[in-house]
């Protein structure tokens, strides 16, 4: 970065493609072109022997080596039971997608012909505390400095926000990608980009109409071959379907029908798949994206927004026709669609640049405070009665943020001439997110039934901190623990079972203590969703337990660690 602060680049680590863009000399968000000139890169990872590719080679050698080829590994982020096995080695979904994050980070560095060490990666708004830990976790193992982990809504509404809007208006970012679905309120102001409500389903997204594209063509070649064998079970065949489905797609986005041969088992069957079938088999697909858009609009009414302004379209997907013909007739609005393949790796592009502007602007102004400080030391020691001096000491020692201290970032844009007002402006926007998950513990009501009591509730607004008091259940209780429960359910007290556990906690006890001794209990979300958890015995010991929340399936301890050193002797092309 010319004006001397570290440059962060923004990731869109896509289902089925990834970008990667920076802030250009001129303040632009500028998406990198990969090896191939092309400002995306599939988000497939072929093994070819001891040599990992990526990309577009790796798409199309998925028909000829169809067990060596991994595709879609974001929706497997997070779980614990994903393990991909090639030549006697596993991978994890972390480390698989290190490389995709690898390879365009590689062909970034090529491209600008400089280094890279600082990235913002972007996760669904829907993904919970495992998926967005595994999401860190990829960069880590690439080797990369992973600044901070974003929502795609979000950053997609910082791109439209900063680029394209001058007035205050509350817009819903109806964001389908290849894998994942994410529907967010946004209310955009001049120096704010406020999350209000977030919904979606990040198992539903582009790849889910292609498999309906493919499950039509199943039946057709049955039906054309007088057969019921499932020739899905043929990897060869499975694979060379779903390419020819996603084509399909694409195609028909411009044309009304389009020809798809099926070749399987010395039989070939040419089908003509035509748009309103198309439309036919995926409709309850398109109507599950409307279900969701209104019941996260129903979350937005509870918190005093029953109106918007705009639709904006982002995602791969939304190139269907029949999306934005769909959103029109329910909301009687017409969608805008903005950017759909580069606005998350532009928007978390110039969240990177904000990051840096506040680092560098944060270190000037205290620069600045130090030296007057000094000056204020000198003049308050020399003997005299300077009470404006003991002033200026005592506010140079205080902690701050910029925005308040305006009128000093203000100075030092217009002393440093490497630097534009701009700048200032845009490291003064304000950023607000919510969490889409709720998260609490399991307790005991007065009928003696587990339930979830959820301190933290979905779509509250983060950062977030809050403490309630728990009583212990027994006389004598030696210990309490603490199961902590993430859900999706925006109520205060949920069902145990529509939640999962993603923590313990175990806070000891002295002897003695009465039943219903009080426990305060403490959560702590920060703005990338991780969990920190703190629980005190206030009365007697004064006991107390830190938890920050290491969720269990996520690649960790000595595993991570072999995967770090393993990415470092990995050639990624």
């Amino acid at each position: 970065m010319s004006r001397g602060y570290q440059k962060i680049f923004g990731i869109d680590l896509g289902t089925t493609y990834t970008s990667i863009a920076y802030m250009d000399e001129y303040g632009k968000p500028v998406v990198v072109p990969n090896a191939e000139n092309l400002p995306t890169t599939p988000s497939v990872v072929f093994f070819d022997g001891d040599n990992i590719v990526v990309g577009e080679i790796a798409k199309e050698s998925s028909r000829l080596y169809p067990h060596d080829v991994v595709s879609f590994v974001k929706r497997s982020m997070g779980e614990a039971d994903f393990v991909f096995e090639h030549n006697g080695r596993t991978f994890r979904a972390e480390e698989i997608s290190s490389f995709i994050i690898r390879k365009v980070v590689q062909d970034a560095e090529n491209n600008l012909n400089e280094k890279i060490s600082d990235v913002v990666i972007t996760s669904p708004a829907y993904f919970g505390i495992n998926e967005r830990e595994a999401t860190r976790r990829a960069g880590e193992i690439a080797g990369y400095n992973v600044r901070q982990i974003i929502n795609e809504p979000t950053a997609a509404a910082i791109a439209y926000g900063t680029m394209e809007v001058t007035d205050e208006r509350v817009v819903l970012v109806y964001d389908l990608g290849g894998g994942t679905f994410d529907i967010t309120m946004i209310e955009i102001q001049p120096n704010a980009i406020e999350v209000i409500c977030t919904g979606g389903d990040h198992n539903l997204g582009g790849k889910d109409w292609d498999d309906r594209i493919v499950a039509y063509l199943t039946q057709e070649f049955q039906n054309a071959t007088k057969t019921t064998e499932d020739i899905l079970e043929d990897p060869d065949t499975c694979q060379d379907l779903l390419l020819s489905a996603e084509k399909a797609k694409k195609v028909l986005t411009n044309r009304d029908k389009t020809p798809v041969l099926i070749t399987h088992g010395g039989e070939r069957v040419k089908v003509a798949l035509e748009r309103k079938k198309f439309h036919e088999i995926t409709e309850d697909l398109l109507e599950r994206t409307i279900a969701l858009t209104y019941e996260m609009l129903e979350e937005a009414k509870k918190k005093g927004y029953w109106n918007f302004d705009e639709i904006i379209m982002v995602g791969g997907a939304t190139r269907m026709p029949q999306v934005a013909a769909r959103i029109q007739k329910e909301f009687s609005m017409k969608p805008r669609s903005f950017d759909p393949d580069e606005a998350v790796a532009k928007g978390a592009a110039i969240y990177g640049y904000k990051l840096a502007m506040n680092e560098g602007l944060k270190q000037k102004v205290a620069e600045k405070r130090a030296s007057k400080r000094a000056e204020a030391a000198e003049e308050a020691d020399d003997g005299t009665d300077n009470a404006e001096a003991h002033r200026q000491l005592n506010e140079t020692q205080e902690d701050f943020e910029l925005d308040d201290v305006l009128e000093e970032v203000e100075e030092l844009v217009a002393e440093d001439t490497q630097m534009r007002p701009s700048d200032a402006r845009l490291s003064r926007v304000r950023v607000k997110n919510v969490t889409s998950k709720s998260f609490g513990i399991i307790a005991v009501n007065s009928r003696d039934e587990e339930i979830v009591y959820n301190l933290i509730v979905k779509n509250s607004d983060v950062p977030n901190v809050i403490t309630k008091t728990f009583g212990t259940a027994v006389p004598n209780q030696e210990a309490v623990s603490i199961q902590i429960m993430e859900n999706d359910n925006s109520d205060v007290v949920t069902n145990l079972r529509e939640a999962i556990e993603i923590g313990t906690a175990v806070l000891k006890l002295p002897k003695g203590l009465s039943s219903d001794t009080p426990i305060d209990i403490t959560f702590k979300l920060n703005e990338e969703g991780r969990l920190e958890i703190t629980a005190i015995e206030p009365t007697a010991s004064k006991r107390k337990v830190n938890v920050t929340i290491d969720t269990r399936s996520v690649i960790q301890g000595e595993e991570f660690e072999r995967a770090k050193a393993r990415s470092r002797s990995l050639v990624v092309t």
